[in-house]
């Protein structure tokens, strides 16, 4: 049997525009586009130029500090573009298909029998390593490192999110053989929701299975792994998506690289939000191609509404991202009375809309803050969605100050921005505490390493 952990603490934010569980066949982008900013702490250095032919796992550019972690093209044709910004940072470096999406050769291999390092070995050359982030500072993994676990999440509780179960659907082998693969660099735990029913799910082997029950954030892999082993000083584990873990699973099955994902095209300005096939960066232009109410001005978010970056219609799926979020921008304007005007039809966290009275209607929420930002107002209103052993307000104030002792004491090396995403909505302050965090955990690592 399966251990079970509830989760008591947390919100589910029922917005419109959920996806059902059908596939939309979108046309193949020309464009794709690998961004280092997604790859938190690398420092790129571009090892292509303008012109030059790739194949699908061709290196784009690598880690300074760490050579051998390669961040390779998502497909075959050629390199158009190295965008650059101030002081020449490389904001991204486009590839434009060939159409024929041709893949650096690799031999298909029996995972359980190889070891530790072979597996780090190949996973670093097809530039799957790029996926495995660490707890603490949650950052991109280095390869040096002997983590004490490795945890997937196989679900997303975010709003909106995709549902792994769809992306599961024919890739159970690959999911396996990707387990496999990790369990031999470090015990592997594997987190899904109580309503998933997936037998590949449900009977994985090689892994140590925890079900979890409750509303988001139980999805996170930091509460997670709160919940299980908390991180503690001078201990590290890894983390990896579920869809990464199938990004394996193909390597070693098939000898070739896949960066295919199936990923989510939701919101309350999305027409007939559903799943579609598509390669890790390709340009959203033809994924929105007809498919967006045009009554509004819109917010295209690259992620969820939590966690997720504002992009464009032209812009690029980011490295990480299983989902494409699109919901009304609503800039500007005043509204009589303000937040005194009783509302049937507005979402509030308190009960200063009547929305608490009808708890399972869905919500168009607009990208609006609502509120400028004031000083942090101490009234637990994080501890009601926190659920993680941590006191958020604490913590954050620590973090403001640049307090290092006490942001170790109230456990700083447990946590990620998106585990504060969720206070971010419902602080009154109008804070950016995932902003706030990320600073936090770099001006830590900085001090420690």
């Amino acid at each position: 049997m399966h251990r079970v952990v509830k989760i008591s603490k947390g919100l589910n934010i029922n917005l419109k525009g959920a996806p059902v569980a059908e596939m939309t066949s979108v046309e193949t982008a020309k464009f794709y586009a690998l961004m280092p900013a997604d790859f938190t702490r690398v420092t790129p250095k571009v090892v292509v130029k303008p012109e030059d032919s790739v194949k699908a796992g061709d290196p784009l550019f690598v880690d300074k500090t760490i050579p051998e972690l390669q961040f390779v093209s998502p497909v075959s044709g050629k390199v158009v573009a190295v965008n650059r910004g101030e002081r020449r940072r490389v904001l991204s470096v486009v590839v434009e298909s060939d159409g024929k999406f041709e893949s650096v050769e690799y031999k298909a291999k029996d995972v359980l029998s190889l070891s530790s390092d072979e597996i780090k070995a190949d996973l670093l050359k097809a530039g799957l390593f790029a996926f495995m982030r660490q707890r603490p500072y949650d950052v991109i993994a280095d390869p040096k490192d002997a983590p004490r676990a490795i945890y997937v999440s196989a679900f997303d509780s975010k709003p909106l999110a995709a549902s792994f179960e769809v992306a599961l659907k024919g890739n159970e082998e690959d999911f396996q053989t990707g387990l496999d693969a990790l369990s031999r660099i470090a015990p592997v735990h594997l987190g899904i929701c109580a309503c998933q029913k997936s037998t590949a799910l449900l009977v994985a082997k090689n892994v140590t299975t925890t079900i979890f029950k409750g509303p988001h954030p139980a999805g996170n892999v930091g509460v997670q792994i709160n919940k299980t082993a908390p991180v503690n000083k001078g201990e590290i584990v890894w983390t990896i998506g579920a869809e990464e873990v199938i990004f394996i699973g193909r390597l070693f099955n098939r000898g070739k690289i896949d960066f295919t994902r199936t990923i989510v095209l939701a919101g309350s300005e999305v027409k007939n939000p559903s799943y579609s096939k598509v390669v890790l960066g390709a340009q959203l232009t033809n994924l929105l191609k007809g498919r967006l109410e045009e009554k509004n001005e819109l917010r295209i978010i690259d992620g969820n509404v939590l966690t997720g970056k504002k992009t464009t219609a032209d812009g690029f799926l980011g490295a990480f991202s299983t989902g494409v979020t699109v919901i009304p921008e609503i800039m500007g304007g005043d509204e009589m009375l303000g937040w005194a005007m009783p509302r049937f039809s507005m979402y509030s966290t308190s009960r200063s809309y009547f929305s608490w009275l009808f708890p399972k209607r869905k919500y168009a929420i607009d990208a609006r803050i609502k509120g400028g930002e004031r000083h942090m107002i101490m009234s637990n209103e994080y501890d009601k969605v926190f659920p993680m052993d941590i006191y958020p307000e604490y913590l954050l104030k620590a973090i403001i100050t640049g307090n290092i002792d006490k942001m170790e004491q109230l456990g700083i090396y447990e946590v990620a921005p998106e585990d504060f995403a969720l206070c971010e909505f419902v602080d009154s302050s109008k804070l950016e505490l995932q902003r706030i965090v990320r600073e936090g955990l770099d001006k830590l690592r900085a001090e420690m390493c």
